[in-house]
């Protein structure tokens, strides 16, 4: 039976999922991805091609019995577990005033509700040096207009994250969070250009580039290895310094502010 490590990363049929899950498998780690679209997950491996370990696993991770389906699928392919990715999640946003409980129920569901119950699942089979990621973002970290659920949900996931860093560091179980800014896939981009998307997240980062999938996926490859062993319990922005500095771009301090 391979040692390798087995990984179960949520959200993988494209975008930063089938990035993680990329940069994952040419680590050697292999990969079962999820996703709801079977075509979409199809796609990511070919995509992937044969230097990626990767069995593709459809769901829907908000299903009753979608946890035990994704670890059993894991252990009967791999027969292991070491890592998880909860990668997935929904863009549904808003200011709270206009946000409906269908909305609210909506979110809560794929970005909090589903994480922890796969979680729960999966930690009687994870052991020493295994791994669990949060992919959240920066808008878990601060207030931001319109953040609504989304950001809601996306600090409430770092709590998650804590309490499972707490409780389970003890057993060799690693947990933390990554808080990527804005990163521009099929989910962001009909909304990229938009006036109060690129002043509210590129004129307030000090580097002057965008934030890529690459960017997250190096940073969930390292927290998943060896060399990030004593790494528990941390929210890392991958965000350019937007979370923690009040830059602001040259092109937009000459704005003027209307008076309330």
């Amino acid at each position: 039976m391979s040692t390798a490590k087995v990984a179960i990363v949520t959200g993988a049929g494209g975008g930063i999922g089938e990035g993680i899950a990329r940069r994952l498998g040419e680590s050697g780690i292999r990969v079962v991805g999820v996703g709801r679209n079977v075509d979409k997950l199809e796609t990511a491996r070919h995509a992937l091609g044969d230097g990626v370990e990767f069995s593709p696993f459809a769901a829907d991770i908000t299903a009753a019995d979608a946890p035990k389906a994704i670890v059993d699928h894991a252990r009967n392919r791999f027969g292991r577990l070491d890592i998880l990715v909860n990668n997935a999640g929904s863009f549904n946003f808003g200011p709270v005033h206009a946000t409906s409980d269908e909305m609210l129920d909506e979110v809560l569901a794929v970005s909090l509700r589903a994480p922890f119950r796969l979680c729960r699942e999966a930690l009687p089979h994870l052991g020493k040096g295994a791994s669990i990621v949060f992919i959240g973002s920066t808008w878990g970290l601060y207030g931001t207009p319109g953040g609504g659920a989304y950001s809601t949900v996306k600090a409430g996931q770092i709590g998650l994250m804590q309490t499972l860093a707490a409780e389970y560091g003890r057993r060799g179980i690693r947990s933390n969070y990554i808080a990527p800014t804005v990163v521009r896939t099929e989910m962001t981009d009909a909304f990229w250009d938009a006036d109060f998307f690129r002043r509210t997240n590129h004129e307030l980062t000090p580097m002057n580039r965008e934030c890529t999938i690459a960017d997250v996926a190096n940073t969930v490859a390292f927290l998943c290895s060896d060399e990030a062993g004593f790494i528990n319990g941390q929210t890392i922005a991958v965000d350019g310094g937007i979370s923690t500095t009040r830059y602001l771009a040259p092109e937009a301090i000459t704005a003027h502010r209307n008076p309330a």
